[in-house]
């Protein structure tokens, strides 16, 4: 019989972005967005239990006061790998799923391909989501993270960049998703690797692992997904909620 995984998502989550100042509290059709993200997590069906895992007292506190699971890190981590590494030092899980707070259209069938996996592949240390890039114009954007896999879905190369570089034509282009899933005794290892070059080049975190020779398994999905990078990009989650409201309300008067 095959052991079945417990499964820990965290979301890591701070107040102090540069292009965003609190960024999680910022409200979407009046719930803060990062309740948006706990709630949708918590839909899915592969995953025990879920937390937030910050610095700021204001997010710790929002999301204690809904029945939520919070854990307070550090402020000096460098990036959200090492903060939701702190906190899974103290979780007891085989495997540990990184969800970015500012995913709130994120789908719990997404996060649920992204751990299927690794229940059939005792090698997989690490797993992430790609979708292809229909807007041909954002390929060009530094913001969309473009990845290229070889013929078994691991990650070649992660860049802000176009790649592959189009010099003849390309097929397809496709997008990361900034969701990952990892063995919780790799992640412990991972986190302590120093940042290395191309990691610091791209401001891509997970180039530190192809870098130091592990793998990445990058998984195809479907649908569409809005990253709230800016303020601006509240109305366009807002105006997708709405449809999805409307269209499901328009079904059952069906």
């Amino acid at each position: 019989m095959v052991k079945k995984l417990t499964s820990t998502a965290i979301i890591p989550a701070r107040y102090a972005s540069e292009r965003f100042p609190g960024k999680p509290l910022a409200k979407i059709l009046g719930k803060p967005m990062i309740m948006w993200v706990y709630d949708q997590v918590k839909k899915t069906d592969l995953i025990d239990r879920v937390f937030v895992a910050t610095d700021d007292e204001r997010i710790y506190e929002t999301v204690k006061a809904v029945g939520g699971e919070a854990i307070m890190t550090s402020s000096r981590h460098r990036s959200g790998t090492d903060r939701i590494a702190e906190a899974a030092k103290y979780i007891e899980s085989d495997l540990i799923i990184n969800v970015q707070g500012d995913e709130p259209l994120i789908k719990p069938e997404m996060i649920r391909k992204a751990i299927k996996p690794f229940s059939s592949d005792a090698s997989l240390q690490m797993a992430t989501l790609k979708k292809e890039i229909k807007d041909k114009k954002l390929i060009e954007d530094p913001d969309l993270v473009k990845v290229i896999t070889d013929k078994n879905d691991f990650a070649l190369y992660f860049s802000r960049a176009p790649i592959p570089y189009g010099r003849n034509f390309v097929e397809k282009y496709y997008q990361h998703i900034g969701i990952y899933v990892y063995r919780k005794s790799f992640l412990l290892t991972y986190s302590e690797l120093e940042p290395t070059p191309l990691e610091r080049a791209e401001s891509l975190e997970q180039l530190r692992a192809l870098e130091n020779g592990y793998s990445i398994k990058a998984i195809t999905i479907e649908g569409d997904l809005i990253g709230v990078d800016q303020p601006k990009d509240i109305k366009l989650v807002e105006e997708t909620l709405q449809r999805i409201e409307n269209s499901r309300r328009d079904e059952d008067n069906g």
